[in-house]
């Protein structure tokens, strides 16, 4: 069996406020991602939640974290195309990547959650026939490479200056940092066929198989034998990791007893669309990496994506972070950039 070589390393975080006082919550959520990268993390990613007590917009999030980072690619996984207008949210996508000096990870997804509760709001006609799938991901990625519009004679005045029209502002390297968080076949043909990364994390559609692990390496598989171009496509694994070394027997335990809450999920398939759930990775660092080293799809990646749990507490979540980087990944073969900024002890 291969040892994993970790080349790069992120984690994605929920982003949890109260709902009496979010200012809090989101606020360490960002002094989570300086602390990433404090500690040499290469990526930290936030994720896109519709009615709940995380981030709503994550092009607004994205744009705030760019300035109070300057190393770390901040990124988010995944934003549900199905809620959003292709063209404005490229405009936003764009604002929020050129002040962040080119850093952002952008994933996506297709459907709609709360679709019963949002459709209607975010849309003023039948929303059911409009192109909620792949084509809107498509028409984001060709705004993003900022092809002029109209003619080549069409032009726009504004104060101070006339110009061709496209999207601004533009930066042609966004377009080439966009991912899709394919679970099927399909969805991960379609995200080769265009270019995207792949994000694949603990949650599979089991098609021929009810193993978790064969059907994420037909996944992996399937995206490499259908990518196009002489481009490598990134490939990024998302996993459930949470080392038990620094914490207190308390924490252990609750740790231990979230992993236990959520086991009976990954027993059998899930489901009409037999879906299939990784298991919580939870011990110490060594049980940790005897799970890591002996899982076949990390032995088949070089970037690894930390799923920190919903609901944890912000100390918690740096007690996982600093764990992982100084007893697990470097024996994954990870290390940080020469570019780290100096780490702040905890």
């Amino acid at each position: 069996m291969s040892t994993p070589t970790i080349t790069s390393l992120a984690f994605l975080t929920p982003g949890n406020f109260a709902d009496d006082d979010p200012y809090p919550g989101l606020e360490k959520t960002l002094r989570l991602f300086e602390y990433g990268e404090r500690l040499g993390y290469n990526g930290a990613w936030i994720r896109q939640r519709h009615l709940e007590h995380g981030v709503g917009s994550a092009a607004v999030f994205l744009a705030a974290a760019g300035q109070r980072t300057e190393r770390i690619e901040p990124g988010t996984a995944v934003i549900p195309i199905g809620y959003e207008n292709p063209f404005r949210l490229a405009e936003d996508l764009a604002l929020a990547d050129v002040l962040s000096r080119g850093r952002l990870q952008i994933g996506f997804s297709t459907g709609m959650p709360h679709a019963d509760l949002l459709g209607d709001l975010v849309y003023d006609g039948d929303w059911r026939a409009f192109d909620l799938s792949y084509g809107r991901i498509a028409r984001v990625v060709d705004n993003l490479r900022g092809d002029y519009l109209g003619g080549p004679d069409t032009v726009i005045h504004s104060p101070g200056n006339v110009q061709r029209p496209r999207l601004q502002p533009h930066n042609p390297g966004l377009a080439r940092r966009i991912w899709y968080g394919g679970a099927s076949l399909r969805s991960v043909r379609w995200a080769a066929e265009n270019g995207l990364g792949l994000l694949s994390g603990n949650i599979v559609s089991g098609e021929g198989t009810d193993d978790f692990t064969r059907a994420q390496l037909n996944l992996l598989d399937e995206f490499r034998r259908t990518r196009s171009g002489d481009r490598p496509s990134r490939v990024a694994l998302g996993r459930v990791i949470v080392p038990l070394d620094s914490a207190d027997a308390p924490t252990r335990a609750r740790y231990r007893a979230y992993a236990a809450s959520r086991h009976e999920r990954t027993l059998a398939p899930q489901g009409p669309k037999n879906t299939l759930f990784a298991s919580d990775v939870v011990g110490t660092s060594e049980q940790i990496l005897q799970r890591l080293t002996a899982d076949p799809v990390i032995a088949q990646v070089s970037e690894l994506r930390l799923e920190l749990p919903y609901e944890f507490h912000q100390e918690e979540y740096e007690q996982i972070l600093h764990d992982i980087r100084h007893l697990v990944a470097p024996e994954l073969g990870w290390r940080p950039s020469a570019s780290v900024l100096p780490e702040a002890a905890r």
